[in-house]
């Protein structure tokens, strides 16, 4: 539902790095109705075919340094990048989840 969307989407955090599709949270919020309505028939979309578009499915996996200098793994640590549409689905999906569980 569209209020779902609009919640999932003032849940997520500003600020960070985007994915393959270069959407920030920034820019979905900024399309307001429109982009909530798109967004909501998107995800109806998904959930109802189980199918996500190749272009949301990737994500880049980043190693980082944990001190400078580090050459072994288990001194960095992995970010993934993938885009804010794609997060979008399993935080109403974990809305839902939530209210399940609140009412038992």
């Amino acid at each position: 539902m569209k209020e779902e969307v609009e919640i999932a989407i003032k849940k997520m955090k500003h600020g960070k790095a985007t994915g393959l599709d270069n959407i920030s949270v920034e820019l979905i919020e900024a399309l307001e109705d429109f982009g909530i309505g798109k967004i909501t028939h998107l995800l109806n979309e998904i959930y109802d075919t189980g199918k996500i578009p190749t272009d949301l499915s990737k994500s880049i996996f980043i190693a980082l340094p944990k001190k400078p200098g580090a050459t072994e793994c288990e001194l960095h640590r992995t970010i993934s990048l993938m885009s804010h549409i794609t997060k979008i689905l399993p935080k109403i999906i974990m809305l839902r989840i939530r209210n399940k569980i609140n009412q038992k």
